[in-house]
């Protein structure tokens, strides 16, 4: 099927786990998270692999081991989108990018000689 956005529930959905983290929460709007917030993402995804490549969507649980805030749930969904992109939703709504968290030293000589000026430093707008 193909993405056709995603519903108001989807944001209400959000807005309600940001007043209520917890487990009986999540529990309660399991279904609404799967077929609101979870299926048009897969979709959206799924759309996009011809033009950017494999996707990859994070769960939805939080690592709370070594956090002061034990909230359990992530109050957005995000997946990476052709190892360089990402999309995310929230109840603030909808955030894209893309970039590099870790370059391998071959990338990251190569990065370095694509924003390096003629004299060798990097070039900043405005400078």
């Amino acid at each position: 099927m193909a993405f056709t956005g995603w519903p108001t529930a989807a944001m209400e959905f959000y807005e309600g786990l940001e007043a209520d983290n917890s487990k009986a929460y999540w529990t309660s709007h399991k279904a609404v998270y799967q077929e609101q917030v979870l299926r048009p993402m897969e979709e959206l995804l799924e759309d996009l692999v011809p033009e950017f490549g494999p996707s990859k969507i994070f769960r939805p649980y939080r690592d709370v081991r070594f956090s002061n805030d034990k909230t359990p749930y992530k109050t957005h969904i995000g997946a990476t989108l052709g190892g360089t992109g990402y999309v995310q939703l929230s109840a603030d709504g909808l955030s894209v990018g893309t970039g590099m968290w870790h370059l391998e030293p071959d990338e990251l000589v190569k990065y370095r000689a694509a924003v390096a000026g003629p004299d060798g430093r990097s070039v900043r707008p405005g400078r």
